[in-house]
């Protein structure tokens, strides 16, 4: 999302590329898919390539057990750009993203002269991001998202999503329970089973449902 972010922001293309997008069983196929990323990108300048998990493509290649053809994977991607950064007037930006940077290649880390440590988000960022995820849900007038932000210290964006779609659960459950006892005391006395419920018939989320999700 940052990297897109700065794509819009900058006014430049933006093409995501992955391990899995530019790999192929047949020798030589993957180099020719860096190159004609790298061609892309060139021709419809300023743009801005961006590699995410970029540990999975350009780790360490000291490893011995790795195969010859991701090394030249490797040297192809990283020949492609310092093409780049010869060209003074090529518009073209390389962004990456890795959870794990000591394990990238060295030759990688001094291609890559800004790095950014991106923080977890505090609480304040927290409330706007739960703001952002919670704005089609129908919640009770009492639930105060700056409360459930200062009670998720340590919680990523993802986490975040993660603990509402874990509170969005609980109504469901809840009509799924009654739904069960009432078909149970239908079957018991002799009765029809009553109609299932419908998406009407879910509560509204409340300040419980996210004190759950949170534990």
């Amino acid at each position: 999302m940052l990297a897109k972010g700065v794509a819009t922001e900058a006014g430049a293309n933006f093409i995501n590329i992955s391990m899995s997008s530019i790999s192929s069983k047949w020798s030589g196929e993957g180099e020719k898919c860096i190159k004609a990323v790298f061609s892309l990108a060139s021709k419809n300048a300023p743009s801005i390539i961006f590699v995410d998990e970029v540990d999975s493509m350009l780790g360490r290649r000291e490893n011995p057990e790795e195969h010859q053809a991701m090394r030249r994977l490797k040297n192809e991607f990283m020949l492609n750009w310092d093409g780049l950064r010869t060209k003074d007037t090529e518009r073209v930006l390389v962004l990456a993203a890795t959870h794990r940077p000591f394990d990238l290649d060295e030759a990688v880390i001094r291609r890559l002269p800004h790095r950014l440590m991106v923080n977890l988000p505090d609480a304040p960022n927290r409330e706007k991001i739960l703001k952002v995820i919670l704005a089609n849900e129908d919640l009770v007038q009492d639930v105060d998202l700056e409360s459930v932000a200062s009670m998720t210290d340590g919680y990523s964006g993802s986490d975040l999503k993660n603990l509402c779609a874990t509170a969005a659960y609980r109504p469901i459950r809840d009509i799924l329970e009654k739904e069960k006892k009432e078909q149970a005391a239908a079957s018991a006395g002799g009765r029809p089973p009553p109609a299932l419920s419908s998406s009407a018939d879910l509560r509204p989320l409340n300040m419980d449902d996210f004190r759950y999700s949170s534990h």
